[in-house]
């Protein structure tokens, strides 16, 4: 036996053994935090241990002793020990009000699952998982989110797991299907607008709202392709498409029908009076549209372009002609009606969609740089040219992530073979300046260790929505890497970034990870509830995880802390029946609190207006998915070849997790026989089957919901292992 081989059976030997008698900490303490998920092997791996003083929790103080450990959770075998250190001379960090220790134990890379345990206390944190496909699960779920917030699409088995299937919505009388303009209702207006993704916990539709997401996912595909399965138990999984871009093409043929047979693109699809239901099949209310808009038209141009790029690199050239000529028509018309608006606050949707003259240039430039790339038009190159200098980015010198779009489309044009070396350079040393030196807030903030919590943004970005600029401050990061733009400080910049998914995944004061409903898939203390129509407040079925039947689907992230929240303004006395929720108790926190634990888990509405704090949106979901898909090893993803044996990569089981009966398929085809053997938690034999097909199924039968472990052979020749789930 090879090495490699030797240390892939120590490895499934880890894998069951671990599971085999749980022996977590006396006493689990959240004041010591940890990533939830895991850590890659060779990756950074910080626990930060907090001293509250300020904020909601000021007087839950806790002091770390001076030994800390990491034990093994399965049998509490001591692994590392070490000492913590204490953050900025132990100053309190203004941004939680917290005094900060870290403690690195980055040099333990060997796979399995592990608590920290500080021994003075006895007390230790949650589990842990050290191993390089942490977060492949975690991924999968986040991804399709984008499934449950589909429009005009059923929810159901196998596809929706269990407690969250539901029928097609909003295809009723006066919908989608028959959808009519919101200032003349008759049928002469009626165009059939179904599909797309709903934007947030609402049910509305925005074409600009749109940019961003379907930007990062196409990003994320393109930057990271060998990390893309079709595998994601969607409906068009097993199509030969990577899930992702199936995803991308169905809020793309939504915008196929927002686009008018002028070339126009539609604004907005939405209710009025801010309607809903759950679940969403039940929602009869009439739904309009808004009129074609400039804005709108250089959105879709610009995804219609770059979704055709994508298309057309996977082989589907059919599609992607379709989109290149979308793009055009859109392109044409936009740029030849430059001022046409829509502003719809008050009158249809929940938002105001329509967005500022610098943002429709962003939308134009966006549009030009993916038709170049698309068509080779100098004409396209022109515009470029004459005009990025108008981008903040070149203005201002100054990169920073609430101009994410911008500065991703300027990289992207900065990087092909076509541009002008000149423009191409100054994009390049003014994105650089500014990461690598020129703005405190980026690569110095991690340097100099600003956060106590490894993952910093300046007290004015954390807005409304602060988990999407977390998210899309990490990318700025992976962009470096990405655009080779500062080869030395390579590790500094995938270190900073991976600071950003730990604090998703728990290292924040809160000690949340910001995912919903995800204790089926290791995060002992995620999100509970967020504001959604959906998963509403008072639903018997999906209110709160623990509370409610099912709680929310897992796998959301919610808007993140605000400290700008506060109550409706009709409090404390004009709220009618509901003044009694005007209490700042019932909302302390998120009220008055340092910067970093201005969150709350509830959802409750008006006129406690969670949603400005929990409410969920496809931009989040998009730039942490897009930010995670940079800390997936392409080695989780199945891509064995027959008659190779690449041992773990050589078995697939779908759907992971699964509620009646999975596939196993088997990629090593050199035996007849194949043993293929189940163990639950405590390293018991739960099922072995002996398969004379390298693929076949098996029914979950009397197993209960839960972790398991699995190991195929063939002629007593391991040929994969892994973790499946059973809900």
């Amino acid at each position: 036996m090879n090495f490699f081989f030797h240390r892939l059976l120590f490895s499934l030997a880890v894998v069951i053994s671990l599971s085999a008698a749980a022996i977590p900490p006396a006493l689990i303490d959240n004041h010591i935090k940890v990533d939830q998920f895991g850590y890659r092997t060779t990756d950074k791996k910080i626990a930060v241990i907090s001293n509250p003083q300020a904020g909601y929790n000021a007087t839950d103080t806790f002091s770390p002793g001076g030994n800390y450990q990491i034990r093994r959770w399965s049998d509490d075998a001591l692994i590392y020990a070490g000492i913590i250190s204490q953050w900025n001379g132990g100053a309190t960090h203004a941004q939680s009000g917290d005094k900060v220790w870290w403690f690195d134990f980055s040099s333990v890379t060997m796979p399995g699952f592990y608590y920290v345990f500080d021994v003075n206390n006895n007390v230790g944190s949650y589990k842990f998982e050290i191993g390089d496909c942490v977060y492949k699960d975690v991924m999968k779920q986040a991804f399709r989110a984008f499934y449950y917030q589909r429009c005009g699409c059923a929810k159901a088995s196998p596809y929706a797991q269990t407690g969250w299937t539901d029928a097609v919505c909003h295809v009723g009388a006066l919908q989608d299907t028959d959808c009519r303009l919101y200032s003349n209702t008759a049928a002469s207006t009626s165009k059939n607008l179904s599909g797309g993704w709903h934007d947030a916990g609402d049910y509305n539709k925005y074409v600009n709202f749109t940019f961003e997401p379907m930007l990062d996912l196409m990003f994320a595909y393109s930057e990271s392709p060998n990390v893309w399965g079709d595998d994601y138990n969607i409906p068009e999984s097993g199509n030969g498409i990577p899930d992702i871009l199936d995803e991308v093409k169905y809020e793309m043929d939504w915008l196929l029908r927002m686009q008018q047979t002028d070339g126009s693109v539609l604004s907005v699809v939405g209710v009025q009076n801010f309607a809903s239901a759950s679940p969403p099949s039940a929602d009869n209310a009439q739904r309009l549209y808004g009129p074609a808009t400039t804005s709108a038209s250089f959105t879709a141009a610009a995804l219609f372009a770059f979704g055709a790029i994508h298309f057309n690199s996977i082989g589907q050239s059919v599609y992607g002609n379709t989109l290149m000529n979308a793009a055009l028509s859109a392109y044409t018309w936009a740029n030849s009606n430059p001022n046409v608006t829509f502003f719809s606050s008050g009158i249809i949707a929940a938002g105001e969609q329509e967005v500022g003259t610098y943002d429709v240039s962003v939308r134009k430039m966006a549009a030009a740089v993916f038709l170049l790339e698309l068509t080779g038009n100098s004409s396209y190159q022109a515009f470029i040219d004459n005009n990025y200098s108008q981008m903040h980015l070149i203005q201002w010198g100054y990169a920073y992530p609430f101009e994410a779009a911008e500065q991703n489309m300027l990289l992207y044009y900065a990087a092909m073979n076509n541009a002008t070396t000149s423009v191409a350079t100054d994009i390049k040393n003014n994105y650089r300046n500014s990461l690598q030196n020129g703005n405190p807030d980026n690569l110095q903030a991690y340097l100099n260790q600003t956060d106590a919590y490894r993952a910093f943004l300046a007290d004015n970005n954390y807005t409304w929505g602060s988990n999407t600029t977390k998210a899309r401050q990490g990318i700025m990061f992976t962009n470096m890497i990405q655009y080779n733009l500062d080869a030395a400080n390579n590790t500094n910049y995938t270190e900073a970034a991976l600071g950003f998914v730990n604090y998703f995944h728990g290292i924040n004061p809160t000690a949340f990870a910001y995912l919903s409903n995800m204790g089926n898939y290791e995060a002992e203390n995620s999100i509970n509830e967020f504001y959604h129509s959906w998963f509403t407040d008072g639903s018997a079925l999906w209110d709160r995880v623990g509370v409610s039947t099912y709680g929310p689907a897992p796998g959301f992230v919610p808007g993140g802390p605000n400290p700008s929240y506060a109550v409706d303004a009709c409090c404390p006395t004009n709220c009618a029946s509901f003044n009694a929720l005007c209490n700042p108790t019932l909302v302390t926190p998120p009220l008055n609190q340092p910067i970093q634990k201005s969150y709350y888990d509830w959802n409750t509405g008006w006129p406690q207006n969670s949603w400005t704090v929990t409410e969920i949106g496809i931009y989040t979901q998009a730039a942490y998915v897009r930010l995670l898909s940079r800390f997936l090893d392409n080695s989780c993803l199945i891509t064995s070849a027959a008659g190779e044996n690449h041992f773990e990569n050589a078995v697939e089981i779908f759907p992971n997790p699964f509620s009646t009966s999975a596939t196993i398929r088997i990629y090593d085809l050199r035996f007849t026989i194949y043993d293929f053997v189940l163990y639950d938690v405590m390293g018991r034999k739960v099922l072995n089957l002996k398969p004379q097909t390298s693929s076949f199924k098996f029914d979950r039968g009397s197993l209960q919901s839960g972790i398991y472990f699995y190991k195929v052979t063939g002629n007593n020749e391991l040929l994969g292992y892994g973790k499946v789930i059973i809900e």
